[in-house]
């Protein structure tokens, strides 16, 4: 089963409002589109690059229909791509879920990695927000102390 929590920077959960039930047939694209902050070119992209666990319903007219399900998989989708997942292991992460038991294991493995890759990222860019707060407080402080003038601006002398 499917299940996707919010959490606050200390680990707490927050209260968020609940969107309105899903319906029993699903709802269209566009909704779809609204519920899950990806747009309807996304989600066609998702289905078309085999992200999607499950064939999406259509109606009979064979327009889309997305169930609860479809949705909080494109959610969680959208969060390992925003992590830098590749498409390639979503995909492989998708066909690992959508074969159901048996590859707890591997999910784990790619999800590990995954995590290990978020951390580096993540390492590195602390450390770059380190080198922005070090000129933040250069420029700050030779504001305050009427001396900005002074500071180095990479200009070819004439």
């Amino acid at each position: 089963m499917l299940e996707i929590k919010q959490h606050s920077a200390t680990g707490a959960s927050e209260p968020k409002a609940r969107p309105a039930a899903v319906p029993a047939e699903g709802v269209t694209i566009a909704e779809a589109a609204r519920r899950t902050g990806v747009s309807a070119h996304t989600l066609r992209y998702y289905e078309r690059a085999g992200l999607v666990i499950s064939p999406v319903d259509r109606t009979s007219g064979g327009r889309r229909r997305y169930r609860e399900i479809d949705l909080k998989w494109i959610v969680i989708c959208t969060k390992l791509r925003a992590t830098g997942m590749p498409i390639r292991g979503i995909r492989q992460y998708a066909e690992l879920v959508a074969a159901g038991p048996g590859n707890e294991a591997e999910r784990l493995a790619l999800m590990e990695a995954h995590r290990a890759d978020v951390l580096a990222k993540l390492a590195e860019t602390q450390e770059n927000l380190k080198m922005i707060d070090h000129k933040i407080d250069i420029y700050r402080g030779s504001l305050a102390a009427g001396d900005a003038g002074r500071l180095w601006a990479p200009v070819e002398p004439r």
